[in-house]
């Protein structure tokens, strides 16, 4: 017995096999490092994402609100728009997250935010797509949002946000009001009064040179579309939620900018209708 047992020794050896007594102390450790990795990894595959923000409201579409005490001066703003000035209530400034900025019908918002007031609060309510599906729900949503006696407020949203989202209602064949209303676009005036003062005239610069704010922990709004994507492909939830933070705080500047450019023209001396609507 003692000789086979030799004998199957010999050959553990000259196969390469060694004897779990027979390994080394470093070798033991190392093996114990591999086993709680791969432990580790076996855990993470358990741990629930987190859920995404708000509140379902339709098939793949969840709805965010949150609101503001905000100190108008005023219940009118932007003075002489058209000969007269209108009443703060009536406007509704609104930015979209959308797939690209290349255009065309492949291209579709993913995340629509609108902001709105009442006395002294500001109200930004957001939407967006959990599912590709939840599109049409979406649009909906945001068309009936729109009243007659809505004045839309946007920062380039004339060149981009409107064209884009006109094309996506006529594709699911909603009606909206979108044509109709009339539209303040504060990257006009913006720059007319900053061209030439800083590298730019985009929202984050104005935000930041002119309003004085500082973001902590923005996700760049050219990395929104990937962070929407991971999170259809099944990972974590937190960069979509960084996309609301981001969106939420474009309406709030939007809100702010049209102040300041407000305040502005009523201490210079010029005349007419320079926010003209159209």
């Amino acid at each position: 017995m003692s000789e086979l047992s030799e004998h199957l020794r010999r050959l553990r050896k000259d196969a390469g096999i060694v004897a779990r007594a027979t390994l080394e102390a470093g070798d033991r450790r190392r093996l114990d490092v591999l086993r709680q990795l791969v432990r580790s990894r076996e855990n993470l595959r358990h741990v629930p994402l987190a859920a995404p923000a708000g509140e379902e409201i339709a098939p793949g579409v969840r709805y965010v609100e949150e609101s503001f005490h905000y100190e108008a001066e005023a219940t009118t703003v932007v003075p002489w728009i058209d000969g007269g000035s209108v009443d703060r209530r009536r406007l509704l400034c609104f930015d979209t997250e959308t797939t690209g900025l290349a255009g065309g019908v492949g291209t579709r918002a993913f995340m629509i935010g609108v902001g709105s007031w009442t006395a002294q609060t500001l109200t930004v309510r957001q939407i967006y797509l959990t599912t590709t599906g939840g599109e049409a729900a979406m649009l909906q949503t945001f068309a009936g949002w729109l009243q007659p006696d809505t004045i839309l407020v946007s920062y380039n949203g004339k060149s981009y946000d409107v064209p884009l989202l006109k094309g996506r209602l006529r594709l699911n064949r909603i009606d909206h009001r979108l044509a109709e209303l009339p539209h303040i676009d504060w990257l006009h005036p913006t720059r007319r009064a900053y061209r030439g003062t800083f590298e730019n005239c985009k929202l984050s610069t104005m935000e930041r040179e002119v309003l004085n704010i500082v973001r902590e922990d923005d996700l760049p709004g050219a990395q929104a579309p990937a962070a929407w994507l991971a999170y259809l492909r099944g990972e974590s939830s937190r960069n979509l939620a960084r996309v609301l933070d981001h969106n939420r705080q474009d309406i709030i500047t939007l809100m702010r900018l049209g102040d300041h450019l407000s305040r502005q023209l009523v201490r210079s001396s010029q005349p007419a209708t320079p926010w003209k609507c159209v």
